[in-house]
């Protein structure tokens, strides 16, 4: 009985890590980047986009140019955002992988 109270214990402890990781999640930036640095996108933790910087060169480019480097800014910021996502929920399971679990983004 003493392991299943223990197993109880357990998943409760983890819960509350999960809650407070899930907090400490949306406060995440991840900033994203293309053309040599001519376009910055900032995401937060839930994936919302906070901020996009353009260069002042890049805007002599062509339209569908510069739309290619907001979508490749943004998607980099993507990749940022699951890599500091992924991290801190590690940090919350204490490394154990938790099956099927996919951060949602």
């Amino acid at each position: 009985m003493t392991d299943f109270s223990k197993i109880l214990d357990k998943a409760k402890e983890l819960e509350t890590k999960m809650k407070e990781s899930q907090e400490k999640i949306k406060n995440i930036k991840a900033e994203g980047v293309s053309g040599s640095n001519s376009v910055k996108v900032i995401l937060d933790g839930e994936g919302e986009m906070h901020k996009i910087e353009i260069s002042d060169d890049i805007m002599k480019e062509d339209k569908s140019v510069i739309e290619d480097l907001i979508v490749a800014a943004h998607n980099n910021a993507k990749i940022q955002l699951k890599s500091k996502t992924t991290e801190e929920i590690s940090k919350a399971t204490g490394g154990f992988g938790i099956p099927g679990f996919k951060w949602p983004l």
